[in-house]
């Protein structure tokens, strides 16, 4: 199990420092140390109507990952300007993300320096760099509503527990409510000192044994594919990663993978009902499909290299 802010791995070794700080401007140093350059400001207006930060029992930090994510970034940091600091660990944009995430007062960024380790230690990096032991992880498409924020100001945090959140999923700005992704929930709210995310290159999770489980009411509302660029660029990402998690470990074959993607296509578009919302069941139950069928192909492939 992970502990507190410092990092480790299953056998518990010391993982390396990954992030380098962006300044706001000046090139990167290789291997400097994770020395925070880009200070955030913390403004005494604009927060919003419904609480104050001083009203606020348990001071919390934020955490991003963030890679080419300017399309919803403003939306998604404007949202999180009651929280004390915001923690953006970017993967390398190419696009305005950096330039947007830097115009916000209360956010600190860095950037990742070398290559993607998945986005389990992804995520327990962000957790280590933030000044604050309560953390909210928010993905770069996930908006908080201003009921969530709220909700979480009017909780008496328990650092035994684990805090999870609704989600309300949305799919061309239609909210989706079959094919699995309604209802949905996640654990998005802990304490540092005593959980933090596994290890797992995908499908990472806030670690929740021995751990009381709350669940919080309010939304956040999440935008994860705004076209079908979006739905290619990450079926690519996550069967790759799949594959570097499992190999070795799990059996794969092109037979498995067609008979998994088969069974994956029928479960979301019958199961979950995805044939009654139109052209958004049928898009979302094929992408599922095709997910499933490629992160299986790339599976046997390297399943068969480590073979040789």
């Amino acid at each position: 199990m992970i502990l507190g802010p410092h990092l480790t791995d299953a056998g518990g070794a010391k993982l390396v420092s990954l992030v380098m700080p962006l300044p706001l401007s000046a090139e990167l140093t290789s291997g400097a140390a994770p020395r925070l350059l880009f200070a955030p400001e913390y403004p005494t207006v604009a927060n919003p109507p419904f609480f104050s930060r001083r009203s606020r029992p348990a001071k919390i930090s934020a955490t991003l990952l963030t890679k080419n994510s300017a399309a919803r970034l403003e939306e998604v940091l404007r949202a999180l300007g009651w929280c004390d600091e915001v923690v953006v660990l970017d993967t390398g944009s190419s696009d305005a993300t950096v330039e947007i995430a830097q115009s916000h007062g209360n956010v600190a960024v860095y950037r990742l320096s070398g290559p993607f380790p998945g986005f389990g230690r992804a995520h327990q990096q962000a957790v280590a760099l933030a000044r604050n032991d309560w953390i909210l992880s928010i993905d770069s498409d996930e908006v908080v509503t201003p009921a969530l924020a709220a909700e979480i100001a009017a909780q008496s945090l328990d650092p035994r527990a684990v805090y999870s959140v609704p989600f309300h999923n949305y799919l061309g700005g239609q909210l989706i409510t079959t094919c699995g992704w309604y209802p949905d929930r996640h654990e998005r709210l802990f304490n540092r000192t005593v959980t933090n995310f596994c290890a797992s290159a995908v499908h990472e999770r806030v670690q929740t044994a021995g751990l009381k489980t709350l669940r919080l009411s309010a939304p956040v509302r999440h935008y994860s594919y705004g076209s079908l660029d979006d739905f290619l660029r990450k079926m690519q990402s996550y069967s790759r990663l799949f594959a570097q998690q499992n190999a070795g470990r799990k059996a794969a074959s092109p037979g498995k993978a067609v008979a998994r993607s088969l069974w994956a296509f029928l479960k979301s578009y019958g199961l979950q009902r995805g044939c009654l919302q139109g052209r958004a069941g049928l898009v979302i139950s094929a992408y599922k499909a095709q997910t499933v069928f490629w992160k299986y192909l790339f599976l046997d492939e390297a399943n068969a290299a480590l073979r040789k």
